[in-house]
């Protein structure tokens, strides 16, 4: 299985976060990496992505989204992988939200840690 990389904001990039849905693309945070975006094509589409988000301190805040008809065939690990890789080679340190059950199995499989939760709060 081999990886491309596609410019951040690619159209097949918005083309996944339509198939997978509003709900899963905003948790995804595709939309929004400042990086290059990788890819895994399956049938000549892009069935997985991932790419991150510079953030202060030299973070790289990772994203990772599937296509629904994909998911559970290990896409996610292998997008991510490399944009964990391509993260380290610029010096970055590559964190992951990992919110929901995939999404935590996918950033344990590749090594990540729990190390807190996230609070967010919206005023009344």
């Amino acid at each position: 299985m081999s990886v491309e990389q596609l410019p951040a904001g690619h159209p097949e990039l918005t083309a996944l976060e339509r198939s997978a849905g509003a709900a899963d693309a905003a948790e995804a945070g595709l939309d929004e990496i400042t990086s290059p975006a990788f890819a895994v094509r399956l049938d000549g589409r892009v069935a997985a992505a991932a790419g991150y988000r510079h953030w202060p301190a030299r973070t790289a805040h990772l994203a990772v989204l599937t296509g629904p008809g994909q998911r559970g065939r290990g896409l996610a690990r292998v997008a991510g992988s490399a944009a964990v890789r391509h993260a380290l080679a610029q010096d970055l340190l590559p964190q992951w939200r990992a919110r929901v059950p995939a999404s935590r199995r996918v950033a344990n499989a590749l090594g990540f840690t729990d190390l807190g939760v996230q609070l967010s709060a919206e005023p009344a």
